[in-house]
Order: C-alpha cells, then sequence, then structure tokens
C-alpha cells in the first residue's frame, strides 16, 4: 500500500486586515493517509482543516514544508488529476437540473457525452437524488440535495482519492447515514478518502486513521483505537459476598459505594484493581464486573483544544 497524501512540516501565514496582521492558519503539520484508507480530519471551526485542504488542490501555497499526493507536488497538474473535491460550502450553477451539471462537469473532466451521461446515472441514485437529481433545476433543492450533488460531482471522473470539507453539513441523519455508507462503498472500491468535520461521532463511525488539529497544529494522528486505548480514566471494579473486614479494608482503597448489594470500587489505575481482585478473591469474595473506562475520542478532542486555548492566553 502506498502513500496516498504526504505532508511535512507545513505551516501557513495569512496577512490580514488594513494593517497586515500575521495569523497562522497552520503551524508544522506532518501526516501521511495511505492509499485506500479512510482518514478523518478532526477539529473546531478555524483549526485549520479547510486550509490543509487547499493546499493539498494547490488553490492555496504553502508558507513553509511541503505536500505530496501520490508522491507529485501538490498543486500539481499530474496531481490535481487524482483527486476529486467537495467543499464545505458548495456553489453550483443552480439554472442547470442535477444530471445537466454532472454531464458538463464529466465532460469537462474528460469524459465523452455517452460516458459523462452513463456516470451521472450511476451517481445520482448513488447519492440519494435517484429521481430527484434530473426533473428540478439546482436553484430548487434544499441544502441537504445540494450537499449530495456536490458529492456526486465529485466522483464524477472516479478520481483514486475523494477530499470532502465537512461532508454531512446541512444534512438530516438518514442523509449523514447515506453519505457514510457511500464512504464505505469508496473505501470497498480502493479509493482513499480524505475528509474533514467537527462531528465527532462520524469519525467514529468511519474512519481508519484520525488526525486532530486545534489552533494550526496536528496534535494527535493515529488508529482511533491506538488514540484513546492509553488512556485508562478510572477502572470499576464490582465485588460481592465479601467479608465484614475485607470489605472495610478494600473499601479504603478506593471511592467506594454500595450498589444493589454489592461494593463498587472505583481505581485510578488498572494495577490498583487487579491487586483488589486477587484480595478479594483470595478473601473468598466473588468478582461481580471488572470495567476499565478508557478515555473517549471526545475527551481527548476537548482536552486538545483547551490546551491550545490556554496556550495562547500566555
Amino acid at each position: 500500500m502506498g502513500e496516498a497524501v504526504v505532508t511535512e512540516h507545513l505551516s501557513k501565514v495569512f496577512r490580514v486586515g488594513f494593517l497586515a496582521r500575521r495569523v497562522e492558519a497552520l503551524r508544522d503539520v506532518s501526516m501521511t493517509v495511505q492509499e485506500g484508507e479512510v482518514f478523518g480530519l478532526l477539529g473546531p471551526n478555524g483549526a485549520g482543516k479547510t486550509t490543509t485542504m487547499k493546499i493539498l488542490l494547490g488553490f492555496i501555497k504553502p508558507s513553509g514544508g511541503t505536500a505530496r499526493v501520490a508522491g507529485l507536488p501538490a498543486g500539481s497538474p499530474g496531481a490535481r488529476r487524482l483527486f476529486g473535491y467537495t467543499p464545505e460550502n458548495p456553489a453550483l450553477y443552480e439554472f442547470l437540473r442535477g444530471d445537466e451539471l454532472l454531464v458538463l462537469l464529466g465532460k469537462l473532466s474528460g469524459l465523452s457525452g455517452a460516458q459523462a451521461r452513463r456516470r451521472a446515472d450511476e451517481l445520482l441514485p448513488m447519492v440519494g437524488l435517484a429521481g430527484r437529481g434530473a426533473d428540478r433545476q439546482i436553484r430548487k433543492f434544499s441544502k441537504g440535495m445540494v450537499q449530495r450533488l456536490a458529492i456526486a460531482q465529485a466522483l464524477i471522473a472516479d478520481p483514486p482519492i475523494v477530499l470532502l470539507d465537512e461532508p454531512m453539513s446541512g444534512l438530516d441523519p438518514v442523509g449523514r447515514k447515506d453519505v457514510r455508507d457511500l464512504i464505505f462503498g469508496l473505501r470497498e472500491r480502493g479509493k482513499t478518502v480524505f475528509f474533514s468535520t467537527h462531528i465527532l461521532s462520524d469519525v467514529e463511525a468511519i474512519c481508519d486513521h484520525v488526525g486532530i488539529i486545534a489552533d494550526g497544529r496536528l496534535t494527535d494522528c493515529g488508529r482511533l483505537t491506538d488514540l484513546v486505548a492509553p488512556g485508562v480514566r478510572e477502572v470499576e471494579l464490582v465485588l460481592a459476598d465479601l467479608g465484614p473486614e475485607l470489605r472495610e479494608r478494600l473499601s479504603k482503597e478506593a471511592r467506594a459505594l454500595e450498589r444493589d448489594g454489592h461494593l463498587v470500587l472505583r481505581f485510578e489505575s488498572e494495577q490498583g484493581a487487579q491487586e483488589a481482585a486477587r484480595a478479594a478473591l483470595a478473601g473468598g469474595g466473588r468478582i461481580v464486573q471488572l470495567v476499565p473506562h478508557r478515555r473517549t475520542l471526545e475527551e481527548l478532542f476537548v482536552r486538545r483544544a483547551e490546551e491550545m486555548k490556554k496556550a495562547q492566553a500566555f
């Protein structure tokens, strides 16, 4: 499996306002996206997600560092031909019908008229617009329909890499499920999907790898299980059939409470819970449950955002 997208020490500085105030949109961002995987770039609004995508597409140039697409410099003609792209706020030619737009874009992508028509007929039902994208002008579409059509136009030339900027934006729960299923289908066909979002449930549902970006910095990057598994928040041990002396002794070793006649102990580490479990068994007790409560993606995400806010305050 090759590398679809690679960034190394990527940075971007904008000059804004009358006084050309310096704003760092990206700071030393390095990551690798493998071919055929779904990579989610997670971050709050204004964190640098869209800026990263625009650099990969060649819409803007980085201030420092490098970006490559399948080994080609980002923004080069060869690299651009590898992408399909859906912006966060798509602006489509609203006086065309949905199928007309797809045929037009297919021709601009190098397809023949017949090929573009066949491709449009495949994509409209794929994105949930069968019978709706071909019978009305785009200006009469709902926001969710526009988002679906924007995803279809990104796929019209069957690109190997698909960039989706906030693809669930404006979609109802059914529409979001449809888009998730579409992303799964793209992965099954060997496509690489790179999408940005601030919706945690979307990342947890579909991503192979996750990058967390906050204040322009990539704070974490890796498999979801690797990011959250090391962080054990607490371990809950539920015991039964304990003698009075053992119950009193174990209650002093952790936060303790009674629940349904059982002793519930909460430890800050797995080691403490395991030692208490061994002591309970040795004393004739019974283990009802031993559950490590691990750090969630939401906790990691919020923690990184708070760290960035504190860093900005100094």
